[in-house]
């Protein structure tokens, strides 16, 4: 339960299948990213990562660009209920759901761990063993592209008996989930 799943499911249950796509593959590719430069660049990165403001820095940056986007999710005006009722219809562009999904991926520090911590794991257990390492990242991968692919589904399926009102609260939920996840990223890498 995070900010990347209210996403999922809030662009796919207003606007469809599509838009659920579209925000999963601005994570993905997003991840993709990671897993590129994790792969190629693991010691250097660990520096970075070892630089004493990095968290601090990512995190509150990653706080504010949730918080950002759950208040004009719970701010901004949602879809008339014309438009929630017809199936399908997207009022955001691919663009922006692309954006979002990436966004909300990259500079999310629980993100960015996650996979440096899976390269560190490769590389110990891997060693020099390119192969075995790639079809590591490639199996991973793979699971999220199946689970984040079923979170879209899911929430498509759910949508016919989403009343607007339901649809509009919803919104309202998912925005003030980022911002409490964003809240609660800034209060952990500035308190701890």
């Amino acid at each position: 339960m995070g900010p990347l799943l209210f996403s999922l499911i809030q662009a796919s249950i207003e606007q469809g299948f599509r838009a659920g796509i579209m925000v999963a593959l601005g994570i993905w590719f997003s991840d993709i990213l990671f897993i590129v430069f994790a792969y190629l660049g693991v010691s250097y990165i660990l520096e970075f990562i070892n630089w004493q403001g990095f968290e601090v820095t990512v995190g509150i940056a990653g706080g504010l660009i949730l918080i950002g986007v759950g208040v004009g999710m719970f701010l901004s005006k949602p879809p008339s209920i014309d438009q929630i009722e017809i199936k399908g219809l997207r009022y955001d562009s691919y663009l922006s759901l692309f954006t979002k999904g990436f966004l909300i991926n990259t500079v999310n520090p629980f993100t960015f761990t996650f996979w440096f911590i899976i390269s560190a794991a490769i590389i110990s257990k891997f060693e020099n063993i390119k192969d075995a390492a790639a079809l590591y990242y490639i199996g991973i991968f793979g699971t999220i592209l199946l689970t984040d692919t079923l979170k879209v589904l899911l929430a498509k399926m759910i949508r016919p008996w989403l009343k607007p009102q339901k649809v509009f609260l919803m919104r309202r939920i998912a925005g003030a989930a980022l911002v409490i996840f964003g809240i609660i990223l800034m209060v952990r890498v500035t308190v701890l």
